[in-house]
């Protein structure tokens, strides 16, 4: 089998959606599985994975354009406003 590219990883990972974060992250870790740690796409894989992770907990990756204020009238009525970068507590 030839060796995943970060084309590959971004072709996953670009269009990943809170629902479908998990199943993501499981394709592209099993994509990788072989490489070594410190070979690159593995690393760049692992930093996307981490992504996924706080994606599936969050309501978008919101990655551009300006954020909401949490200011703004009805926000704590908005249960779902939380950026991958920020994203809702985890559940136990």
């Amino acid at each position: 089998m030839r060796e995943p590219t970060r084309e590959e990883i971004d072709a996953l990972a670009g269009p990943a959606t809170p629902h479908f974060a998990p199943q993501l992250r499981a394709r592209i870790e099993e994509l990788v599985l072989d490489l070594p740690d410190v070979h690159p796409v593995k690393q760049y894989a692992q930093e996307k994975i981490a992504l996924l992770e706080r994606l599936g907990q969050a309501s978008s990756k919101a990655e551009e354009g300006p954020r909401e204020p949490r200011s703004r009238p009805g926000w704590d009525e908005i249960p779902s406003a939380a950026p991958a970068d920020n994203p809702l507590p985890g559940r136990k």
